[in-house]
């Protein structure tokens, strides 16, 4: 069989490449005789490939020695409690509600604080990015926030500037748009977009926010008891990070996130003209806040958009429904996306257009 292109929101589609180097290294990796699920994490042949994976991130992103990188268990959920376990030294922090990440986000965080929800746009359904200007709590422990929104495909086009160290949940845009590391004071993504396969959580802290944990964080939990042990406090997921170092290094020889990034604006300047010249389908984000990584698109007519659903998988476009809490279509073009897929999926809307 052939295969699709995937538009799913994550697990989301890997670049060829990268799983056709894990399927010739799957039996054996680098004539060490095992497999990288076989090995120990502490062995010196795994320590040469996290510690790869992780000099491969910091080259992408540009990250500083003064900020620690950990690769942590639970994907980014297991964050919306560490955050606060990590961070919350006064107690207060606040959260720009920007989806439904965001908003489970700030309702975890509330068990170990008091959170305050600066700006909210979801009596409008998150389709925009609200505005948190002069709203900000002076003596937050930090402000959190949430790039893009998978969900509804929004994101930011400014980032929240103020006292508080900025705390972001990138797990659908990391590695597909450029970010200056040094703006914020914590950086965290489910690997599932752009980063590599599910199971996994990237961390990135500023090295003087460690160490300020409240006594009842569990060790595992503990980012800077993480920092010490190198992310092997216990066994890590081993072979996703080796996956993602994989990625990276893909990533690398496309030219960095800036080249991607360029890529990536393409594609969703491609989707989003269509879109807006289209007599059947709309797009449901207001277009200031556009996501370039999740597309959100309806017909106006639920059955017409099951039906476009079945249609778009009969041409091996699949996984372009859209979340259960909105409906209509989704379309995620993630860094493995290729435009092809994006022109492709441009095509059968057209050709349902003019059934319909």
């Amino acid at each position: 069989m052939a295969r699709v292109y995937n538009f799913s929101p994550g697990p989301s589609a890997l670049p060829l490449p990268v799983l056709e180097k894990v399927k010739a290294a799957l039996p054996e990796y680098a004539e060490t005789g095992m497999s990288v699920m076989e090995m120990s994490h502490r062995s010196a042949m795994y320590l040469d490939i996290i510690h790869d994976t992780e000099a491969r991130l910091r080259a992408l992103m540009h990250i500083p020695d003064s900020y620690a990188v950990l690769f942590l268990h639970g994907g980014a959920t297991a964050q919306f409690a560490s955050i606060p376990m990590n961070l919350m030294v006064n107690g207060v922090a606040d959260y720009i509600d920007s989806g439904n990440f965001a908003h489970g986000a700030a309702g975890e965080a509330a068990k170990y604080g008091q959170v305050n929800i600066v700006a909210s746009s979801r009596d409008d359904q998150y389709t925009y990015i609200p505005d948190w200007k002069g709203k900000l709590t002076p003596n937050a422990d930090y402000l959190h926030i949430t790039t893009n929104n998978t969900i509804y495909g929004t994101h930011y086009i400014e980032l929240p500037e103020g006292s508080a160290p900025l705390v972001a949940d990138m797990s659908s845009n990391i590695l597909g748009e450029v970010y200056d590391v040094t703006k914020f004071g914590v950086i965290y993504a489910g690997a599932q977009k752009n980063i590599g396969p599910a199971g996994l959580c990237v961390l990135i802290v500023r090295r003087d926010l460690l160490g300020k944990a409240q006594p009842i964080t569990p060790k595992i939990f503990n980012w800077a008891t993480q920092a010490d042990n190198e992310s092997m406090l216990n066994t890590p997921n081993t072979f996703a990070i080796y996956v993602a170092g994989l990625c990276m290094e893909w990533l690398q020889q496309q030219g960095g996130v800036e080249a991607i990034a360029e890529v990536n604006k393409e594609k969703a300047a491609l989707l989003y003209n269509f879109l807006d010249n289209s007599k059947l389908f709309k797009g449901t984000a207001q277009k200031e806040f556009r996501s370039v990584m999740n597309v959100t698109f309806v017909t106006g007519d639920k059955e017409k958009d099951a039906e476009f659903v079945k249609f778009a998988a009969q041409r091996g476009l699949v996984n372009v429904k859209g979340h259960r809490v909105v409906g209509g279509m989704r379309a995620s073009i993630y860094n493995a996306m290729p435009i092809e897929g994006v022109k492709a999926l441009i095509e059968a809307m057209k050709e349902f257009e003019l059934k319909a």
